[in-house]
């Protein structure tokens, strides 16, 4: 038998070995059509900042308005949600993604996350889960005091921005079917 050439080899690896983070938010396009595109990006590449934070007002369990004063926009949630460099949610969390492999089993599966809590409750676990839980080990996503450990390059500046924070609470709560078996 004789060997492959060797571009074809090389091309077959990187094609099969290419990382999968766009696989996300071309299915988010898919299903919401292309003109999603830009604003996908643009939530996935604002960087945020602690001169950025916008005050919030925490009423029992939940944060009842949003961080913007406007709804956010669930396509660009779904692509943050499935993002592993971005939202980190399937690091801990599964849900109904077959196309995701490898999905935490840490946290609770998004499925039916619509179902079970309001938007405001959503946002108060992705702000700051600790108000509730105060040893949780889902990391603050709009906090930037009383965190150990950060890189220089992190001090200061939330995971996300608050427009992001809305996005994904916008798709969560979308989110109505429980998993099947």
């Amino acid at each position: 038998m004789a060997p492959r050439p060797v571009a074809w080899v090389e091309h077959s690896e990187t094609r099969r070995s290419r990382p999968r983070i766009a696989d996300p938010i071309r299915a988010t396009l898919k299903i919401f059509g292309k003109g999603a595109q830009l604003a996908i990006l643009a939530a996935l590449m604002h960087p945020a900042h602690a001169d950025d934070l916008r005050p919030y007002q925490v009423v029992g369990d939940a944060i009842p308005k949003s961080l913007t004063g406007m709804p956010g926009d669930a396509a660009r949630g779904r692509a943050i949600v499935l993002n592993r460099q971005v939202g980190m949610c399937l690091l801990c969390h599964s849900g109904p993604y077959p196309q995701e492999k490898f999905q935490g089993t840490l946290a609770p599966d998004l499925a039916g996350t619509g179902r079970r809590s309001s938007d405001g409750q959503l946002r108060l676990r992705m702000v700051d889960a600790s108000r509730l839980y105060p040893d949780t080990i889902m990391p603050p996503y709009y906090r930037v005091d009383r965190l150990a450990r950060v890189a220089a390059s992190f001090a200061g500046k939330p995971i996300l921005t608050a427009e992001q924070i809305e996005d994904v609470v916008a798709y969560l709560v979308t989110m109505r079917e429980e998993s099947k078996p």
